[in-house]
């Protein structure tokens, strides 16, 4: 069986870009800027499930992520992290936080609902990932 993203993740993104173990995906909710890297390897559940050199190319691709999001305009803050209680399938958010936001101090999981982007605006940002991200 080969890789496939899980349908709830799916359902709440646009496919960004492919690198060189992950898939990134922009998160459909425009209050944030947030990235999520999906290792491209079928039943993964932890990071500790990659073998050490895709967990050594896993954090690079996070690196590279957050440079990208924490250079994005209003940009505070970053949250980095693969929690998987609701989805189990491995992936690492990358999403940029600023003082006041509609979350702010707290998680954003479950603040409020999604502020859906324009298809002009994914597009956009998504061209900005694919560039910045190019070359990994």
């Amino acid at each position: 069986m080969s890789f496939a993203l899980d349908p709830r993740l799916a359902a709440d993104t646009f496919e960004a870009a492919d690198l060189e173990l992950s898939r990134v995906l922009l998160m459909n909710d425009s209050r944030y800027p947030w990235l999520i890297l999906v290792p491209r390897r079928r039943a993964l559940r932890e990071i500790v499930d990659l073998d050490v050199a895709e967990r050594a190319v896993l954090m690079e691709e996070i690196a590279a992520a957050s440079r990208f999001v924490r250079a994005l305009p209003g940009v505070e803050k970053l949250n980095v992290g693969a929690l998987g209680n609701v989805v189990s399938q491995l992936h690492v958010h990358v999403l940029g936080r600023r003082v006041g936001d509609p979350a702010w101090p707290g998680p954003v999981w479950g603040a409020g609902a999604a502020v859906r982007y324009t298809a002009g605006e994914a597009e956009a940002l998504i061209a900005q990932a694919r560039g910045a991200l190019q070359g990994l």
